[in-house]
């Protein structure tokens, strides 16, 4: 490989840095390396894992116009280390990575098929008509974009929140000219967040947690702070984009709004919502060995076919962004992340701020398997936090496909610096209002048992 120029030099990076960027960007993660499983290679007490991990955000976070050749170099790294210095949960070298992706597989499945199925889902909207009819419900000032921001909040409760997401991104393009603001891109995503957050079917974290036993109210509680949070970051994102470019008060004369594409955008969410109630209350037993829920998107999808041609011209671009986000994903699963810290509402505020860079799946299944946890605050966390940076969640990564200038974490940042407000004051709020409510063990007790049957399940 050529030398670079004496003149590149001070684009080179301080490594003696790295530990420290690592355990500031991971804190918890950091802490959570000294489970019981052999302890990974580590630098200054931070495990190497993390620390390629966090040269891979910060890649995407400063090269953001080449964030997928990130991504997937990032990944091929993280890999290669694990492969050969770092073992996995399921086992150590090739055979521990074959066991890793045998497990992941399904998770992986389902984002790709969500993502791409809903980028066609959201051209069908978009070609309904219907975003085009709607700036006459709207208010035609700075109002009219929060109540778009409300509704995209009500939708998330029930839908996918990259659904949600993308209709809310899809109207917005319209009645704003196609001039969205970055704040605004940002509070789309938040609002579609923060929607499903407090809804055992409005977010894969929460319906994790109803699976296992959580109490649909335990969960409700986490919209005091999500409520709050829209409030925060809703108005001054509104007032941002009204600045910006207004919105459009009239549509044009004229307009017919597709019934059929209306039908079929209708029948793909209603599968979804179906799908994943069915396959998580009746079938769960399966849910971890095929992807039903992206699978049954995507048969709805060319069922529908004959109806309306799909724009399937969407599809390459969509597929670049998926590809990002799944790497990034698979990347954060192989990360030594055995345990956490003690429950409490400190850690489940970090576990918000984590989520924005990393997978919250994972540690929504850490702070089950903890248990100790009040939660309505960790499915605010984790639910939430990923909207503070576009790569947070899989509804940031849909969005900035439909608006590739939101791929700048430092634009997002600045422009959405509301977000992570409306989050911190939110938390408070819910804090103060509710109080920190450790659940005792949601799952139900053992029957009791007498003294000689509990000595012979011992011996068995």
């Amino acid at each position: 490989m050529p030398h670079r120029p004496a003149a590149a030099a001070p684009r080179q990076w301080p490594l003696h840095l790295l530990p420290c960027v690592a355990a500031l960007l991971f804190p918890t993660l950091a802490h959570a390396a000294s489970g019981t499983l052999a302890a990974p290679p580590a630098v200054v007490g931070v495990p190497i894992d993390f620390i390629l991990f966090a040269l891979t955000l910060l890649g995407v976070a400063l090269f953001h116009h080449h964030t997928l050749k990130v991504a997937l170099t990032g990944l091929a790294v993280v890999t290669v280390f694990k492969v050969l210095a770092s073992p996995f949960a399921e086992g150590a070298g090739v055979g521990g990575l074959m066991a890793h992706l045998g497990h992941e597989w399904v998770l992986l499945a389902n984002l790709l098929g969500l993502l791409l199925g809903f980028a066609l889902l959201s051209k069908h909207f978009e070609a309904s008509n219907i975003p085009a009819w709607l700036p006459r419900l709207l208010p035609d000032d700075w109002k009219g974009a929060f109540l778009l921001l409300v509704m995209i909040f009500v939708l998330s409760s029930f839908l996918d929140n990259i659904a949600a997401a993308l209709i809310g991104g899809t109207i917005a393009g319209v009645v704003f000219r196609g001039k969205v603001h970055i704040g605004y891109l940002a509070a789309i995503v938040a609002a579609s967040n923060a929607g499903g957050s407090g809804s055992v079917v409005g977010d894969t974290t929460t319906t994790m947690m109803w699976i296992d036993g959580v109490s649909p109210l335990s969960v409700l509680k986490a919209y005091t702070a999500a409520g709050a949070a829209l409030v925060i970051f809703g108005i001054p994102a509104s007032i941002q984009q009204q600045r910006h470019s207004p919105i459009v008060r009239e549509s044009a004369a004229g307009i017919r709004i597709d019934g059929m594409r209306v039908f079929i955008v209708a029948a793909i969410l209603a599968v979804a919502i179906a799908v994943n109630v069915v396959v998580n209350l009746r079938f769960n037993a399966w849910s971890d060995h095929f992807p039903f829920i992206g699978a049954a998107v995507w048969v709805t999808l060319l069922a529908c076919v004959p109806l309306r041609r799909p724009h399937w011209e969407e599809l390459p671009g969509a597929f670049k962004g998926s590809l990002f986000l799944l790497s990034l994903v698979l990347a954060a699963s192989m990360m030594p992340v055995q345990t956490l810290p003690d429950a409490s509402w400190h850690v489940a505020l970090g576990l918000g701020f984590v989520s924005a860079v990393f997978d919250n799946i994972p540690l929504t299944a850490l702070t089950l398997k903890q248990g100790g946890y009040d939660w309505g605050f960790v499915a605010f966390a984790v639910g939430f936090g990923g909207s503070m940076i576009w790569f947070g969640s899989s509804a940031g990564v849909a969005l900035t496909n439909l608006f590739p200038e939101g791929k700048s974490v430092f634009a997002w940042l600045r422009a959405g610096w509301h977000v992570a407000l409306g989050y911190v004051v939110g938390f408070a709020l819910l804090l103060a209002l509710r109080g920190w409510v450790p659940d005792p063990p949601h799952r139900p007790p053992a029957p009791a048992t007498s003294a000689a049957q509990a000595a012979a399940a011992q011996s068995t």
